[in-house]
């Protein structure tokens, strides 16, 4: 990684030709994002795709012109520099995490690409001393601030209100399928499957140590199998619901996480103290599912609470009753 970084070239140390280089790789490359994000959104947001694919074609056209400019003044053969070559240079993010994140964040990161080619192309006109290659390259630097006109004008085309509106609906819907409800069936599990074996053996050993072990085991071990169980449930095709990879990570991390808050005070060593945080966090778990269930997946108040605070409160009850006795 050193010797890589070691290796790279100042931007201030490359050569007119150089710089022509980059500029005409960058293109290359933003074209062939935004091709593949208008390839991630097609299915499901086909208006959203046809704008990329417009900003894509800008980016060739913005390629074939840096071409010719080079033609112009330094022949044929282009030199090989890409963004990983020069020091200090802007990365973009790779395509598999901007896609995982959904609709708009890929339009965000969109947004981000053209600010990034602006400030490049401006600096690269200020390295330039030819007057027709540093206009080129000023010019360009305008056409990228004005992108974000393009892309306003392009949606208009190809993505009115309705259409924007649909798709938005679609990626919030996509997003509580994907993440939020397999997210809080597992925060529900973990907070609430959990309470009586923790609490049992709270009340029978009165020891810290003993409890946050079977805590971290009940918590992991629900996590591990509520992970395997809504992956394996579902592949996601015909109902929509997304990745089960996605799903299952999702539902395995917030079980763990929902058993682990009302393990983790018996780290305190003090019983009484420990037990008393406990409740404390098992009582600001609930009403949190409450307000989640509420809140994303439009459950009655009242519903939910019967559903979670009383079923909880009973759950607890069982496990101390269970280790009290």
């Amino acid at each position: 990684m050193l010797s890589a970084t070691l290796h790279r070239r100042r931007f201030s140390d490359l050569s007119e030709q150089e710089i022509l280089a980059l500029a005409i790789s960058n293109e290359e490359d933003d074209a062939r994002i935004y091709r593949q994000y208008a390839e991630h959104l097609r299915e499901e947001f086909p208006s959203s795709a046809k704008v990329f694919d417009g900003m894509a074609e800008e980016e060739d056209e913005h390629r074939r012109i840096l071409i010719e400019a080079h033609k112009a003044r330094f022949g044929d053969v282009i030199p090989l520099i890409r963004r990983e070559h020069v020091a200090g240079f802007y990365a973009r993010r790779p395509i598999w995490l901007v896609e995982n994140l959904g609709l708009e964040t890929i339009r965000a990161e969109a947004r981000e690409m053209e600010r990034q080619a602006e400030q490049f192309y401006r600096k690269a006109a200020d390295r330039t001393a030819d007057a027709n290659t540093r206009k080129l390259l000023g010019d360009l630097a305008a056409a990228e601030a004005d992108h974000a006109h393009v892309a306003g004008d392009l949606e208009a085309q190809h993505l009115d209100d309705n259409a924007r509106e649909t798709e938005d609906e679609a990626a919030h819907r996509q997003f509580i399928l994907t993440w939020v409800q397999p997210g809080l069936a597992g925060l529900m599990d973990g907070s609430v499957s959990t309470l009586a074996p923790i609490f049992a053996t709270a009340f029978a050993t009165q020891d810290t140590h003993t409890t946050f072990l079977v805590g971290l085991a009940a918590s992991v071990g629900a996590g591990i199998s509520m992970g395997f169980t809504e992956a394996a449930s579902d592949d996601g095709e015909l109902s929509g619901r997304g990745s089960p990879v996605k799903r299952g990570f999702a539902s395995g991390i917030m079980t763990t996480l929902g058993g682990l808050g009302h393990a983790m005070p018996y780290l305190i060593t003090d019983f009484w103290t420990a037990t008393t945080i406990a409740i404390i966090v098992v009582f600001v778990e609930l009403w949190a599912i409450v307000w989640i269930q509420n809140r994303f997946m439009q459950t009655p108040f009242m519903r939910a609470t019967l559903q979670v605070v009383v079923g909880g409160a009973l759950v607890f009850a069982a496990g101390a009753i269970i280790g009290g006795g």
